[in-house]
């Protein structure tokens, strides 16, 4: 029989599941399987029927048959870690839904089972970041939202898993400020922990301000001016009088037109780009020469500037690992407009010294309150309002932009927000959360 007539059966036995026909699907697999003993979709679907049956040793020779034939098949190894799991062959189970998640990181119920299974082990930290993963991925995906998205055999182990990733969660991160409690109080942390209930979900957010939108962290009871006043940053005249020399550097790595990259990285989808920067009358470009990406010093591009990174390194930067700061020479192109966003959170803010303002239309636009850039002058705005930025000049728009710390937080606060930060990043990354 043709590869093609196998393909029309496959499609066709397919179809057959697809509209309940269940009976009727199975014999139309059996005989593919006769036909092509190394089926893939006939060996699984076969399976679960036994599975259905109570037939454990004939769903598992089933399965066992399929990854013989097809070892990176993501979903036979998820069904033969599910399968082990009901035997209690626990380390056969974590190890085949591991694998199936190293080929399928995105298969958030093998990665429930995966944390199960984990469970049973005792294996409880472990399980915990697999638990949380799966619940995360299967909620962007609309499932598992409440027991209408979930199907019902599932809702007992996915409301254990929300149970457990709760309490899991507000006790790994609740214990990493211990040191600090004990050296400094717990009423020196008292907006820390406020912090953390609200990121965790333990108690609602209330924001200062109404246009506030943090996509990451909101920290409460700060104050919450669109626009820092001058006064609250010393450092600045350091800054601002290294302004020629970093504005030279800059000028000349734009001449070279290397080590430049799109801000917001690449983006193949034109839609999605189109949802944060709009062109008006040509190609829109933010381009970035990078100083610090996700908190990572970018040693060429500093050997390269070596004035701008002396200033930089001279400059109090909120420094977290593998998330701050962003540092750059932020390149807006003429006719770009970066369309209305909100940043990640209030416990930094986003300092720009202007290198090249040209004449014209452009300016940066907080919470509705625009401003235009004047070169060598440092300001800094929180930027989880909603705010954007446009360039309608004829002329290439350049300022340095860098992160620095909420200049209300006490430095206890600090030190405990690079723990924490830190330590969620951590704990996401475990999770397979982007």
């Amino acid at each position: 029989m043709s590869p093609d007539d196998l393909a029309a059966r496959r499609r066709a036995a397919r179809a057959l599941a697809e509209q309940g026909r269940l009976a009727e699907a199975e014999r139309a697999f059996a005989l593919l399987l006769r036909d092509a003993p190394d089926d893939l979709d006939a060996l699984n679907f076969l399976a679960l029927c036994a599975h259905g049956r109570g037939r454990a040793d004939e769903a598992l020779r089933l399965l066992e048959h399929a990854r013989t034939a097809h070892a990176d098949d993501a979903v036979t190894l998820g069904n033969l870690g599910v399968l082990y799991r009901e035997q209690g062959r626990l380390p056969e189970a974590r190890a085949a839904l591991a694998d199936a998640l190293q080929r399928q990181p995105g298969a958030f119920l093998s990665r429930l089972r995966l944390g199960e299974t984990l469970q049973a082990l005792g294996r409880d930290a472990e399980a915990l970041p697999a638990y949380f993963g799966a619940i995360v991925a299967a909620q962007r995906h609309g499932a598992w939202l409440d027991d209408a998205s979930t199907p019902p055999a599932l809702r007992p182990l996915v409301r254990h898993a929300m149970r457990f990733v709760a309490a899991g969660r507000r006790a790994l991160f609740s214990a990493l400020l211990t040191p600090l409690r004990e050296r400094h109080g717990g009423a020196a942390l008292g907006r820390v922990e406020k912090s953390l209930a609200m990121y965790l979900g333990d108690q609602p957010i209330v924001y200062a301000q109404p246009r506030q939108r943090p996509k990451f962290l909101y920290f409460p009871d700060l104050p919450s001016p669109r626009w820092f006043e001058r006064e609250l940053f010393p450092w600045y005249a350091a800054l601002e009088a290294e302004a020629p020399a970093i504005r030279a550097e800059m000028l000349a790595a734009l001449t070279q037109s290397q080590g430049f990259e799109p801000f917001l990285g690449a983006i193949d989808d034109p839609q999605l780009l189109g949802e944060q920067l709009r062109g008006e009358g040509r190609a829109p470009a933010w381009d970035a020469y990078f100083f610090h990406r996700h908190g990572v010093r970018q040693e060429e591009h500093a050997r390269q500037c070596p004035r701008t990174a002396a200033a930089l390194d001279a400059a109090p930067l909120c420094r977290i690992r593998e998330h701050a700061p962003e540092v750059c020479y932020s390149v807006l192109a003429p006719g770009t407009h970066i369309l209305p966003h909100y940043g990640v959170t209030n416990t930094r803010v986003v300092t720009h010294l202007p290198l090249q303002v040209p004449g014209g239309d452009l300016a940066l636009n907080v919470g509705g309150e625009p401003r235009r850039w004047e070169e060598g002058v440092c300001f800094s705005f929180d930027d989880t309002y909603e705010h954007e930025a446009w360039n309608r000049s004829g002329e290439v728009r350049v300022v340095m932009l860098l992160d620095a710390w909420n200049p209300y937080l006490t430095e206890i606060e600090r030190e405990a927000l690079t723990e924490l930060i830190g330590a969620i990043g951590d704990f996401n990354r475990s999770a397979g959360v982007g």
